[in-house]
């Protein structure tokens, strides 16, 4: 139930934020998927700083688990078979 009442506080902050900037909702498809894109990009700002701060390795960080964060999972080619090609 909390991530549920988490998504609905966020949403209403959006919405307010909306407000505010007298922009209207639903927002055309371009603003949209641009401030989808930023949130998923804002979300792997804060795990790469506590990164960069630790002294620990950045890039394996972004090509792994934060790429596979932002773009989803990705498509694997396979053989007639069925196995990964």
């Amino acid at each position: 139930m909390k991530p549920y009442l988490l998504s609905l506080a966020a949403g209403m902050l959006v919405g307010i934020i909306y407000a505010l900037l007298n922009v209207k909702s639903p927002a055309p498809p371009t603003i949209a998927l641009i401030g989808l894109l930023g949130i998923l990009l804002g979300e792997q700002a804060v795990p790469i700083a506590k990164r960069l701060l630790a002294g620990r390795p950045v890039m394996a960080y972004v090509r792994t688990d934060c790429a596979a964060h932002v773009l989803g999972p990705q498509a694997v080619k396979r053989d007639t078979n069925g196995s990964r090609a």
